[in-house]
């Protein structure tokens, strides 16, 4: 990479054209039920944690802790006060920062330690301190602990923690003014830490942690892995600025660092760049903003999910990359390393190490082959491994995702955080379910299934736009639930809004693999919620929703005031139900009523070679008929029509095509009847043209024929329940 691609991609983002799909459907605020937690005075609740087993959720708030019951978050069951003393908050304004906001105690490390303490750390007025928290008295037990390389000192500064087997491994930053990062574990038996050296960390954004547990009948007997993820800046790229790159690293938990050389020290410690880019339109994402490790029962390995956004962002672009943990682990395990290498004297330059690779290999962990090779823990290898990988630590290799390309890229928006639920649909195909957070307080829900990506719903979760910092996901059977943590409180949400949907078109069309139509009941459920699956149940991911036609749903087609209008489409025409009109009505049928073309979900654009469903209708005369067509050519293949006589005697028709197209179209459905003609024009636009314009046009046109629709569905709505009375005498 050059100087000159470096500028090349800043162009780029400022002309780049739309990318991504749109929420189908968007939920503010007070249209769902959200379940809401704030105190008064109370701020920065950024740090929760989960008891399933108990249904506590823990929240660190600034000099609070919070346990709420995890099934109503508005029901708060215990707090404890963690406050800063007098003159801690006098020696830290001293210091210049501010005795009202910095100079508190921000609580940034909230780990299960055991089934009786939590073991917390706090910012704590820039003296970071650790303690256990009693989970049946709820105190704090006064042990002071210094916090110096596990909390950070400044409440803004990047940290991330877990806890494994009682020990906490953190990255954090190890001095008052944050200039000596540091990845440790707390241990009484074997404390470690990285290096303080450039090539070891760079100045970087801690963003996450986690534990990967070998499997235990592991032919090689592998170690558990700890995996850190932050963004630092490059020492392989050369800028004049500073170019920052989305790191993995890893560390293997039975670790005991070196005998001489690395004494305390990591001895498995790698790095490598994480992959995020889309190559034939020169997009990087080179900010890690959040990752979620999914581990699955049901996959055949854990999947890691990261948020990132481009280090110039100014459109607003941000992209989710998925990495399997096997692709990780061949980096690590057979990859090349980098070297620095002088240039010029004075000038260091880093470059693919091509020599010889001592062994046991550098930066392995303890398996099997080493023990048989007499090397029990890290404290036997020799210095020569040792040396290399104090000096090597950086990978030449980068960590591609699946499908070397990311699942979804999204323009106008910068995600913030996200969590993945895997759900299995009623037809047995296994869902990746993403819930990712916005810098503005919305939650996008979305799904990967065989055409492309659907964002299922966006849902304003915090009224104020509160920039979502944290997200936590329940996994409990039928008490699933997603949880917020902004600057301003939590929310608590369900994870699907399946009861939203009024009739079996909506329910289908929203392509949401937690929700199925009941046609016995008439209502759209939470399929994780019920005590057994209908046999019944209409669910389609590929938006299919002919079926609804057969189903004893009530309505085809959405009540007067919903927000989206959704249509039935198939290849062939469904039955057809003719009721008789209601000779009572003064409604003049010579009218042509036609509303403006749509495709089946309101998106704005469509991929290029994937199938589509257009969509017309209209009310007129009983002799009205469809003509569609294409680039001003007539469309005669995959034309299907379907009509129905309303109770006010009109006739209403509704028609649709099947097509696929590589570039813009413009598509023109006209009614022809003997009271005259009318037509109406839309383009669909192929993903990443630049005619959205044309649809912002014709989606006016569509708002201001609503009325009209609304009538038309009220009188076609009357004849159904006239003709299920009959049916019923």
């Amino acid at each position: 990479m050059s100087l000159l691609l470096y500028g090349a991609v800043s162009l780029f983002l400022g002309i780049v054209a739309a990318l991504g799909p749109v929420p189908r459907i968007t939920w503010e605020h007070k249209e769902v039920h959200l379940v809401h937690f704030q105190e008064s005075e109370t701020f920065n609740y950024s740090t929760l944690l989960l008891s399933e087993d108990k249904d506590i959720l823990y929240v660190g708030a600034r000099e609070v802790i919070f346990a709420l019951n995890s099934l109503n978050i508005s029901e708060k069951r215990q707090e404890v006060f963690w406050k800063v003393t007098e003159d801690k908050k006098t020696k830290c304004a001293e210091k210049g920062k501010s005795k009202q906001t910095e100079c508190l105690n921000y609580v940034r490390v909230l780990q299960q330690l055991n089934d009786t303490f939590l073991y917390v750390c706090g910012t704590n007025a820039f003296q970071p301190v650790c303690d256990h928290l009693n989970l049946k008295s709820f105190e704090l037990g006064g042990r002071n602990e210094d916090g110096k390389g596990r909390c950070p000192f400044d409440p803004a500064q990047s940290y991330t923690s877990v806890m494994v087997d009682g020990e906490l491994y953190s990255g954090t930053s190890y001095n008052f003014l944050g200039s000596e990062p540091i990845i440790s574990r707390n241990s009484q038996q074997s404390p470690l830490r990285t290096e303080y050296a450039i090539p070891w960390l760079n100045e970087p954004n801690f963003i996450f942690a986690d534990v990967i547990r070998t499997e235990s009948e592991s032919e090689d007997g592998d170690d558990d892995k700890v995996y850190f993820f932050f963004t630092e800046v490059s020492v392989e790229y050369e800028f004049l600025g500073k170019l920052m790159i989305p790191r993995i690293a890893r560390v293997c938990k039975g670790d005991r660092g070196g005998l001489r050389t690395l004494q305390k020290k990591w001895t498995s410690y790698l790095k490598a760049r994480l992959l995020c880019s889309v190559p034939d339109k020169n997009l990087f994402f080179n900010i890690v903003n959040d990752i979620f490790i999914l581990k699955s029962p049901n996959s055949k390995e854990p999947v890691i999910y990261g948020v990132f956004t481009p280090q110039l962002n100014n459109v607003g672009l941000s992209a989710v990359c998925a990495y399997n943990i096997s692709t990780v682990e061949d980096v690590f395990a057979k990859g090349k390393y980098m070297q620095s290498a002088t240039v010029e004297q004075s000038h260091t330059k880093w470059v693919r190490y091509n020599g010889d690779i001592p062994k046991p290999r550098p930066g392995a962990c303890i398996n099997k082959e080493a023990k048989a090779d007499n090397y029990e823990t890290t404290l036997n290898l020799p210095d020569k491994t040792l040396q290399f990988v104090k000096d090597h630590p950086l990978m030449d290799d980068s960590v591609t995702p699946i499908g070397d390309k990311p699942r979804l890229v999204k323009r106008d928006v910068k995600y913030t955080q996200i969590v993945v639920d895997q759900v299995q649909a009623l037809n047995g195909t296994t869902y990746d379910v993403m819930f990712i957070s916005t810098d503005r307080g919305a939650l996008h829900k979305a799904i990967s299934y065989e055409n492309g990506m659907h964002i299922i719903e966006e849902t304003q979760l915090f009224p104020n736009f509160e920039s979502i910092q944290t997200l936590l996901l329940s996994f409990k059977k039928g008490k699933q639930y997603l949880y917020a943590g902004s600057n301003a409180g939590v929310v608590q949400s369900p994870l699907a809004f399946c009861d939203k949907y009024s009739t079996c078109v909506d329910c289908v069309l929203a392509r949401d693999p937690y929700c199925a139509w009941s046609p016995h009941e008439s209502v759209c459920v939470d399929i994780f919620k019920e005590s057994e699956t209908g046999r019944d149940w209409i669910q389609n991911i590929g938006g299919d929703a002919s079926s609804c036609t057969h189903a004893s749903s009530p309505i085809a087609f959405p009540p007067t005031g919903t927000s989206f209008l959704s249509c039935v489409g198939s290849d062939s025409p469904p039955s057809l139900i003719s009721p008789q009109p209601d000779v009572g009505s003064s409604t003049d049928f010579s009218t042509v009523t036609l509303m403006p073309p749509f495709l089946s979900d309101q998106i704005q654009h469509v991929n290029a070679h994937s199938t589509f469903l257009l969509f017309c209708q209209a009310t007129g005369p009983r002799d009205a008929q469809f003509v569609w067509e294409k680039n001003r050519q007539k469309m005669e293949a995959c034309v299907n029509e379907q009509s129905h006589v309303l109770a006010d005697g009109r006739m209403h028709l509704l028609s649709w095509v099947k097509d696929a197209i590589e570039q813009d179209s413009e598509y023109c459905c006209l009614v022809t009847s003997k009271a005259g003609n009318k037509t109406s024009k839309v383009v669909v636009t192929v993903e990443g043209s630049s005619s959205r314009d044309s649809w912002s046009r014709e989606f006016a046109s569509w708002r201001s024929v609503i009325s009209e629709h609304d009538k038309m569905m009220e009188s076609w709505k009357k004849t159904w329940e006239s003709c299920n009375k009959k049916d019923t005498a």
